[in-house]
């Protein structure tokens, strides 16, 4: 047994350790987000609540673009904090006088938190095929006050896109939603369009070969969207409303996409059971 001394030295350094951990760059605590301030929850998520919508394809349309801040903080695991390791490996790619495009846009929520991290002469450029979203982010931008470059373009990535001179991209919770038949052409596009040690950024939701693995993991998202307010109805109307929209690869398979598509180095970044976070760097 450990004397008291030792024992209270060990408890000390482990205190000291939780604290240092808990800290970010500049001391900032992990939880102070940017993200949060940027996230306009006053309308509550409740498309999916009983008789509300009836249950079909699921759209970004008007009704989810004036939900869809306080739909994904409470959907997605980690949002904030994976926002912040996005905004982070943006500032570390991103290259003076060249593009950052954020595909899929969404609120501009990405965009607007990797203001402070990038170079102010790198232009923003947000694209997303949904033109709700797209004036739900320009209302976003507008009342911010932002005075960088930025430019919102309505495009189908199923239809492809002029990519030019951008040292990052970034592509959160979007691939998935791409027609597989379409992903090997995309991630083609956006490594021409990239400069020489540019990077891809993505936030994606996997599923698992192992049944077993893919059942728990897929049990465990359904108990965070519990204990985020979601009912069973809300959960069980939305899991059939992205049946057929939401298609996700395996980690492996998203990563023989990227180096197919002729990227030299892929790295995963973040994992949450179904949820993973991966740079490509060309």
């Amino acid at each position: 047994m450990p004397s008291g001394l030792f024992r209270r030295g060990m408890e000390l350094g482990l205190h000291q350790l939780a604290a240092g951990n808990a800290s970010g760059r500049n001391g900032l605590s992990m939880s102070d987000s940017k993200v949060t301030p940027l996230l306009n929850k006053v309308n509550k998520d409740t498309f999916f609540e009983t008789g509300s919508n009836p249950v079909g394809d699921f759209r970004f349309n008007a009704g989810v673009a004036d939900v869809f801040d306080d739909m994904v903080s409470r959907s997605v695991p980690f949002y904030e904090e994976m926002q912040r390791m996005v905004c982070e490996l943006a500032g570390d790619f991103a290259t003076p006088n060249s593009n950052l495009y954020d595909i899929g846009c969404s609120t501009a929520t990405t965009m607007l938190a990797m203001n402070d991290a990038v170079d102010p002469s790198v232009k923003f450029i947000g694209i997303d095929n949904s033109a709700d979203m797209l004036a739900k982010a320009e209302e976003k931008v507008k009342a911010m006050g932002v005075t960088r470059a930025m430019e919102f373009v309505n495009a189908d990535l199923h239809q492809g896109f002029f990519v030019d001179n951008a040292s990052v991209i970034t592509m959160l919770l979007t691939l998935q939603f791409v027609r597989p038949l379409y992903r090997d052409r995309i991630t083609k596009m956006f490594y021409n369009g990239l400069n020489e040690n540019g990077a891809l950024i993505l936030i994606e939701k996997l599923t698992s070969e192992d049944t077993i693995f893919n059942r728990l993991f897929i049990n465990h998202y359904y108990d965070f969207k519990r204990r985020n307010g979601y009912s069973e109805t809300e959960i069980a109307k939305k899991r059939e409303a992205l049946e057929n929209v939401l298609i996700p690869y395996r980690l492996e398979e998203n990563v023989e996409l990227l180096k197919e598509a002729g990227f030299r180095k892929v790295e995963p970044f973040f994992r949450w059971y179904n949820f993973c976070g991966i740079i490509a760097v060309k």
